[in-house]
């Protein structure tokens, strides 16, 4: 990525500062973030942290607008994503809404701008909207204890369990590891079940590190709900769709299997898409459970870029908002001594521009067919959201880029996609133990495949069975019931190749038998929980 030099805009500072030396600029700069008079409504001109040194011409935005159609056909070229919607809000204003392409290959249905995706991980910036609807009506505040109204929930230090906020676990500084609870999702566990089995998890410092997890975030919101008295698919309609007139939008998948108009989910195979799977993301449906269209949407991006209004009307309290949209923690640290770091708000992204300009934005992702984004410039009141119906490629985030570099710089600076879909790549990229090894020329025999059977237990995971079926054995887990079948390895090593959102299509990984009686999954030993001991 680019950089640019930031120029200071002095001319647009307060007369006291223009006659500053050089010397003393930095100290002012300095003085003047300490300074009360930020906050006071007499200053008519911006201050420096609300300055970039790249000004916006007039109509600049609308000229990106007229651009769309075209970044949009290139990229899907190259990405051969089947479907996606474009949206883009301006002024309050829904000024672009168009669809491309198919809803489901092998059917004739086009994509348009009505046409509801799954929004994955841009969820979560929906549920922090709610949210703070909830702090603005008296009803919790951001730094409210999430057992003050979930009792029930608990992490594995017992300090951390009566202090952690809902602010926590929206910036994903609880300490709770990365994507905590999500392979029990896989396995078929509810809400309640894999909210439950987080207090087994191993806890990193508290609030000093960023750790994106899905349930923690599903956890303080269930506590907003609670304290609401409903449940959080009911509340999320009640103050944000229904006021914002979002009716293609929901909180629960059974809606949107129902929509006569939705996009399904493609993965790739071999060189090509297939609809091959369909996530069910109810117990995470907080983090990544919304379907919606751009259409709604864009309202929804004005709502925000309005400081929590629409058409005129109050929708979220500004002071309530804004703690969510602003940086509250680190998530990406500078991995240079000139790179700009990435932030987290409460459900929000945060970043810099190379104009120096504020950038709110999400990514959503499902491995199993869904690639999203949206991206909001509040200084120059623009916002497009981008949703596909393919595992991310990249696609969403790179129509987004080229969009947000058209409005700021009048021309495109990277090739965004090129950039995005290596790194998509590897994300999706097989993982696993075995992944990538030789199964050894000479292995050593297994023991007689009866002896392997039986029931093992596990605290976090539950019970797993091992099975004889055939001249193979079969491992029976979770609510589910999830079968795979084992290959043998050597020896008491034997191979398993789990499918799932957390686990790409060719992945290996190995299961082990220890003399003991207990057996080793390594693909569910992330977090050093993979043992599971016979009964």
């Amino acid at each position: 990525m680019n950089d640019r030099t930031q120029a200071s805009d002095r001319h647009r500072l307060p007369v006291a500062d223009r006659r500053l030396t050089a010397a003393r600029a930095g100290l002012a700069a300095l003085a003047l973030l300490a300074s009360p008079l930020l906050a006071s409504p007499v200053l008519a001109e911006p201050l420096p942290p609300q300055v970039s040194a790249v000004a916006i011409p007039d109509g600049q935005a609308d000229k990106a607008v007229a651009r769309l159609d075209g970044i949009a056909t290139e990229i899907i070229a190259k990405s051969g994503v089947p479907g996606l919607a474009i949206a883009v809000v301006h002024d309050g204003r829904t000024v672009y809404a168009k669809g491309f392409g198919v809803r489901k290959l092998g059917e004739a249905a086009p994509v348009g701008p009505d046409t509801v995706f799954q929004l994955a991980s841009l969820s979560k910036s929906l549920a922090a909207s709610v949210v703070a609807h909830e702090v603005g009506a008296g009803t919790v505040t951001w730094d409210t204890p999430v057992v003050a109204h979930l009792p029930w929930f608990a992490l594995k230090d017992p300090w951390v369990t009566q202090h952690v906020t809902i602010a926590d676990l929206f910036s994903h500084r609880s300490g709770l590891p990365e994507h905590a609870g999500d392979n029990l999702e896989d396995l078929g566990f509810d809400r309640h079940a894999v909210l439950e089995r987080l207090r087994l998890l191993p806890l990193d410092s508290f609030r000093d590190t960023y750790a994106y997890t899905n349930f923690g975030l599903t956890a303080a919101a269930e506590s907003v709900a609670a304290a609401s008295g409903k449940t959080w698919e009911d509340l999320s309609e009640q103050v944000l769709y229904a006021p914002l007139g979002m009716t293609s939008t929901s909180s629960r998948f059974s809606d949107f299997e129902k929509r006569p108009d939705r996009a399904f989910g493609h993965v790739k195979v071999g060189d090509a898409f297939e609809p091959k799977y369909q996530r069910q993301p109810d117990a995470q449906s907080p983090a990544g459970g919304v379907s919606s269209s751009v259409n709604d949407l864009a309202r929804w991006m004005a709502m925000v870029l309005q400081n929590g209004d629409f058409g005129g009307q109050p929708i979220i309290a500004a002071d309530a908002l804004l703690p969510a949209i602003r940086a509250e923690m680190i998530s990406a640290p500078s991995y240079a001594p000139d790179a700009r770091p990435g932030f987290y708000g409460y459900g929000f992204g945060v970043g810099i521009t190379p104009s120096g300009r504020t950038l709110i934005t999400h990514s959503g992702a499902f491995a199993l067919g869904a690639g999203t984004y949206y991206g909001l410039l509040p200084s120059a009141d623009v916002g497009i959201v981008v949703l596909t119906n393919a595992w991310p490629t990249g696609t969403a985030e790179a129509i987004g880029a080229s969009f947000m570099d058209l409005v700021q710089f009048g021309t495109v600076t990277e090739d965004w996609f090129a950039l995005y879909s290596a790194r998509f790549n590897a994300m999706l990229a097989p993982v696993g133990d075995l992944t990538g090894k030789e199964k050894p020329d000479h292995p050593a025999a297994p023991a007689a495949l009866a002896s392997y059977a039986g029931v093992y237990a596990n605290p976090y995971f539950g019970d797993a069975a091992i099975a004889v079926t055939g001249d193979h054995l079969e491992l029976s887990i979770g609510p589910a019931g999830k079968t795979y079948p084992l290959t043998h390895r050597d020896g008491d090593i034997f191979a398993i190749s789990p499918s799932s959102e957390n686990e790409p299509d060719g992945s290996l990984s190995s299961v082990t038998f220890g003399p003991g009686g207990d057996m080793k999954i390594a693909y569910l030993d992330r977090d050093g929980l993979g043992m599971f001991v016979r009964r």
